[in-house]
């Protein structure tokens, strides 16, 4: 683990569900020292059922966790005083929630000229600034759902995607501005939002309009760039992508699967002839394929470089042989005790992963801890306890 990356780096963050949190959580693995703020009896994501439930677990590991009552005077000026201390705030509350607790961006740096305030929200300034947006809102507005699914049938992507994605965007924002005030000395405001990092990975959607003309279909209706370029049913009933994507792996899948006739047709020896030609050939295609167990296409593809797949579920991921192998999995203790192993960040430097093993943190478990590091005496801490301010 990459422990010196932002080492000396403190972050505080007011977050909640994935955006705001994915930004300290990935902070948090590069090595800076990241406090979660929470409000009295802990973040409500930590309580969330069905498809919310491995929010917190995922994007919460190796952070620090203070509880705060933000509606008290006195817990106001602790979250002050940590901001006061830290090199990055963190925020994706609601638009004017922070400003109007006195914690907005304007303030804090008055206070900390050094600090780099990130704030994690729906829509950047214009007219849609004050809407209240969702992953999902941004996937449907945005025309990812709608390049998702079928025509007609709009579709959210199967992850978190955008939320993530805004996330990694306001890290970038902020790693940005460290940099500069290496520098200047100088911090900044950074904002990240949904709707904007949604119109950013439909990008190519858009550009693709702009070049040819012609709206882009949705992924289902789209005319493929390669003919062969699709799932394959297998002789066991299973599933399989394989792509041809260039001439020469058209050779080489021609040759693997004992395609002569294929190969001899000069006129299919061309992407785009292959394309245009794609009705009569994928049809051929998919009965050869279906000869095979998905086991025997994955031992015939492996090693062959053209590009397959077999079709996987998150849960066999738990057992990946490449992701164990790799170091791609980290140790996690959940809130509950039990162990598991969770995805690290998909880089490596200097050929090492940056993920560790990692505890959550417990609601107000480390609050004596980091006010004692920001300078308050244990008398202090225990009149705030006292009082209800902080737990």
């Amino acid at each position: 683990m990459h422990e010196g990356l932002l080492a000396g780096i403190k972050v505080v963050e007011f977050t909640h569900m994935v955006m705001g949190p994915a930004v300290g959580a990935i902070l948090a693995e590069l090595g800076a020292e990241v406090i979660k703020v929470e409000p009295l009896g802990g973040d409500a994501t930590r309580r969330l059922l069905g498809s919310g439930a491995g929010y917190f677990p995922m994007y919460n590991r190796g952070k620090s966790s203070i509880c705060l009552d933000l509606k008290a005077a006195d817990g106001l000026a602790v979250a002050r005083r940590l901001a006061a201390a830290a090199d990055v705030v963190v925020e994706n509350f609601r638009p004017g929630a922070m400003d109007r607790l006195g914690l907005g961006a304007d303030a804090l740096r008055a206070e900390n000229p050094r600090l780099i305030y990130c704030s994690e929200k729906g829509f950047l300034p214009g007219p849609y600034e004050d809407r209240t947006a969702l992953d999902e809102v941004a996937q449907m507005m945005g025309g990812l759902a709608y390049m998702t699914g079928p025509p007609g049938r709009p579709l959210r992507a199967g992850a978190s995607v955008i939320d993530v994605a805004g996330g990694m965007f306001g890290v970038i924002g902020v790693l940005a501005a460290l940099e500069r005030r290496h520098r200047t000395g100088e911090g900044a405001s950074v904002q990240s939002a949904l709707f904007e990092t949604t119109a950013y990975l439909v990008g190519q959607h858009m550009a693709q309009k702009a070049v040819t003309g012609k709206p882009a279909a949705p992924m289902p209706a789209r005319v493929s760039a390669w003919a062969i370029y699709d799932v394959f049913e297998t002789a066991d009933d299973d599933q399989i992508f394989v792509g041809v994507v260039t001439d020469g792996l058209w050779a080489k899948f021609c040759t693997l699967f004992g395609l002569d006739d294929l190969w001899a047709d000069e006129g299919l020896r061309a992407n785009n002839a292959r394309v245009m030609a794609r009705e009569t050939l994928l049809p051929r295609v998919r009965a050869e394929l279906k000869k095979f167990t998905k086991a025997e296409l994955i031992a015939r593809l492996d090693g062959s470089g053209l590009p397959f797949a077999p079709i996987g579920k998150p849960e066999e991921l738990f057992d990946d042989p490449h992701l164990l192998a790799g170091g791609g999995l980290s140790p996690v203790t959940l809130d509950d005790g039990r162990e598991t192993r969770l995805p690290v960040l998909p880089i490596a430097v200097d050929g090492q992963r940056t993920g560790g093993a990692a505890t959550l943190p417990q609601p107000g478990a480390d609050t004596r801890a980091v006010l004692a590091g920001i300078g308050m005496d244990a008398a202090e801490i225990d009149a705030l306890l006292a009082a209800g301010a902080i737990a």
